[in-house]
């Protein structure tokens, strides 16, 4: 195996070691406003007018809300025990068993990146760059609100783009994980 891919392999499971490592998964929170929860069309990002008020001349601003929670990702246990298989297959060179095995954590959790990385990751052992790529970018779009497994995708990305032998925009990838997620 290239030295460069199994370099970018040990990295990307070291990341991938540190998000599994005690998380908790916590969903995005109800939209709710004074008098309850709000209308569908409000959760779904469309900004509705306040009723017109009259407000006092020298009315004192509301306090600014805190920044959101980042997001804490974490594998269930029947996912987790299956990547935890899978990487034992991989590590055992039988790529196909792991691939079929991340396949069924993948159908347990559809949505977890965790899941979409761990297969991303066992592509590019497997010598598919392409696919661990993609498998990153979709790791990375369900990762949204959750900086530290945002660094780790772009890491696979990274290792994907470098295994391409594209390093310019590998180099970038790094650069955008750093930003995230500094060493």
């Amino acid at each position: 195996m290239n030295r460069n891919i199994r370099n970018a392999l040990a990295v990307v499971a070291l990341m991938t070691a540190a998000v599994l490592s005690g998380c908790t998964v916590y969903g995005p929170p109800l939209a709710t406003g004074p008098a309850g929860p709000q209308p569908a069309s409000a959760r779904r990002g469309l900004i509705q007018q306040p009723p017109a008020a009259a407000s006092p001349p020298h009315s004192t601003p509301a306090p600014a809300a805190p920044p959101p929670a980042a997001r804490h990702v974490q594998l269930s246990a029947p996912a987790a025990a299956l990547v935890s298989m899978a990487q034992a297959q991989e590590r055992s060179g039988n790529f196909g068993l792991a691939a079929q095995t991340l396949e069924r954590a993948l159908s347990i959790e559809p949505r977890n990146p965790l899941v979409w990385m761990a297969l991303g990751k066992e592509r590019l052992a497997a010598g598919n760059p392409a696919q661990a790529y993609g498998m990153a970018r979709k790791a990375l779009y369900l990762a949204g609100g959750a900086p530290d497994v945002q660094a780790f995708a772009w890491g696979l990305i990274a290792a994907a783009l470098r295994a391409e032998g594209r390093n310019q925009a590998a180099v970038a990838a790094e650069r955008k994980a750093a930003e995230l997620f500094p060493p």
